[in-house]
């Protein structure tokens, strides 16, 4: 296609404002499929982890024809967690999409990939998407999203955005507020008419950034990305650059565009053109594929730094290898290390101990996926508790601090507001809409809100809605900010738990475990209702004989144990505590198994306080 007939487009919004459902309409309406073709809805979200958390994870990319255009567009994650994604795609496009939800407005991450569009100097189109909400307030969105732009400091071409108002569930877009459309026509219409096409030098030696990865069984790795200038065809021998500067060799085997959810092969692509190339072994994200006589290499991308870290340990626990596939240090190094060729904003970090990782990432949602999709993929895992990572800037220790947002009803909002005092976050906004629900805006330390988010949706009675994005790094602040208050209930005895034997300690708390699960000794089995760490043996069976019977307690109603997900858990630990994770189960337990180990190790920790160590 002719340079002026493409249009490179990403699409960017908060979690939930309904990205990848408009991508959906987008492809239906342009005759991408065949009126008898099943397509799953939120076709974009083609991950099983997607699917079931109905949020994308994945940056991904389409292409779709309209009359005698080609637009490519890229559906990105929305999660604050993910944003890593989002930063890459910046490199690829000519313009952005900035979905807003017509009731929400702007939301935290809105503003985080708003800032990394402009930064980047790529046009805006504004779409007030669910303009069919009951509660909609479209004026008022617009206001907000104005502000915004004025606050990121946007050029004036930027602050002259066009704003369709889109229901992308219905299927229908409109220019004007007032009077629905009845096909996503209006939205083809202006990213035709905005967004530039590309203008990049075709005649100029080749360059290619690497941007997305895919894989295929017989082709192997799959990089898609921006052909940024110059032409490629199948066969062609190409330098690649990695992001040191050293330059290999290679050849192009095949090259593919996109045509709606499938690649097409072609023999050749020019500056502007998204494809895919096949036959690099061994390329990684942000490297570039260049011209061998004159190998020049793109920027490298780059991608904010990480702020929470765990340490991922191999599985040590009594019933290590009973569940997974892949157990050893090897295996799981292996991994860790396979995962940062496609997660750019991912770090892994060796430490002394061969059976320890430090793993580096966005938030608790970022680790935790990865950690999902391993468990998934058959291994066995420890993880220690999220701790966010300390930097020094200009000689001053500091810590990320979150921008958080906060819709809860108005009986709620006193709770939640001395509950994020505890935790040394500062109210910045309040806005009482009349309507029984108030958003708060706060500036909260990122230690602040790990483990938060079960404790305010019991305070709110699971009506409370809360978002969150990486702000900035601020002075550390002193004392202890979030943390657990609660101690655990630690079992004393390997064995299988029983009615009776938890019959006699579900006074003093709440359990974790149900009857007939296996433990073993310094396994968490539940949390108690004071601050300290009590022991307890729920693998007691009775004593039978003539007096008692093996059937009296038939009738007895357990109270309901809290399980928890995988998220769940990691929020809760505490310093001392680990989490185990294989295929089948979570189990929280601690560090040191043995009752007498940690009362030495107590006592050590003590005497070193007192004398000042």
């Amino acid at each position: 296609m002719q340079q002026d007939q493409i249009r490179n487009i990403a699409i960017i919004a908060h979690v939930d404002h309904g990205k990848t459902t408009l991508v959906d309409q987008l492809l239906r309406q342009s005759g991408t499929f065949r009126e008898n073709e099943q397509v799953q809805e939120r076709a974009m979200d083609s991950n099983d982890l997607e699917r079931e958390r109905g949020i994308t994870i994945l940056a991904k990319n389409t292409a779709v024809r309209y009359k005698d255009h080609l637009i490519n567009i890229v559906d990105t994650p929305g999660h604050a967690d993910f944003g890593g994604e989002v930063e890459r795609i910046m490199k690829m496009v000519d313009g952005v999409l900035l979905v807003v939800d017509a009731f929400e407005g702007c939301m935290p991450q809105t503003k985080f990939v708003l800032r990394k569009a402009l930064e980047a100097g790529l046009t805006p189109i504004v779409v007030v998407n669910k303009i069919d909400r009951p509660a909609a307030r479209p004026a008022e969105v617009i206001d907000e999203v104005l502000e915004l732009f004025i606050e990121l400091e946007a050029n004036d071409e930027q602050l002259e955005f066009p704003v369709v108002y889109a229901s992308g569930l219905n299927g229908i877009a409109s220019l004007d507020a007032g009077t629905l459309g009845t096909t996503m026509e209006p939205l083809y219409e202006t990213i035709i008419e905005k967004i530039p096409h590309p203008t990049e030098d075709q005649d100029a030696p080749l360059q290619f950034l690497v941007t997305l990865l895919d894989y295929n069984e017989y082709l192997g790795r799959i990089p898609i990305g921006r052909v940024n200038r110059g032409k490629i065809r199948q066969g062609q021998p190409v330098a690649v650059l990695d992001r040191d500067g050293k330059i290999r060799q290679a050849r192009i085997e095949k090259l593919f565009g996109f045509q709606g959810l499938k690649r097409v092969e072609m023999e050749e692509a020019a500056a502007g053109d998204i494809i895919a190339i096949a036959g690099i072994k061994d390329v990684n994200i942000g490297e570039t594929v260049a011209d061998p006589a004159n190998p020049e290499a793109l920027p490298v991308l780059k991608i904010d730094e990480p702020t929470l870290q765990m340490r991922f340990l191999v599985n040590n626990s009594p019933f290590a290898g009973r569940e997974g596939k892949h157990v050893t240090s090897r295996k799981l190094r292996e991994r860790l290390f396979k995962e940062l060729e496609t997660d750019v904003a991912l770090r892994v970090d060796e430490t002394d101990s061969p059976d320890a990782f430090v793993v580096s990432g966005r938030g608790e949602l970022h680790l935790g996926i990865l950690i999902e999709n391993m468990r998934r993929e058959g291994y066995e895992l420890q993880v220690s508790k999220p701790e966010v990572i300390i930097r020094e800037i200009d000689g001053v220790k500091s810590e990320p601090i979150e921008r958080l947002l906060i819709d809860v009803p108005e009986e709620s909002m006193g709770n939640v507001m001395e509950s994020l005092g505890t935790r040394k976050a500062d109210m910045v906004n309040m806005i009482n809409n009349g309507n029984g629900q108030v958003r708060l805006e706060f500036l909260i330390p990122a230690r602040g809100l790990i483990g938060y988010r079960t404790n305010f949706l019991t305070m709110t009675r699971g009506y409370g809605v809360m978002n969150h994005a990486f702000d900035s790094y601020g002075p550390v602040v002193g004392g202890q900010v979030g943390g657990r208050h609660q101690g655990v209930l630690v079992a004393s005895e390997s064995g299988s738990s029983t009615v009776y034997g938890m019959m006699g300690v579900e006074d003093r708390g709440i359990m974790f475990v149900e009857p007939g699960t296996d433990i073993y000794e310094g396994m968490i089995v539940g949390e108690h209702t004071r601050d300290n760490d009590i022991i307890v043996n729920i693998c007691k069976e009775k004593a039978l004989n003539n007096i008692r019977t093996a059937n009296k307690e038939e009738t007895v109603k357990l109270k309901t144990p809290r399980l928890m997900s995988m998220e769940e858990a990691l929020e809760y630990l505490n310093d001392d505590e680990l989490c185990e994770i294989t295929p089948k189960s979570i189990r929280l337990r601690k560090k040191l198994l043995n009752k007498s180990e940690r009362d030495r190790y107590d006592k050590q920790r003590k005497m070193m306080a007192e004398s000042g160590v």
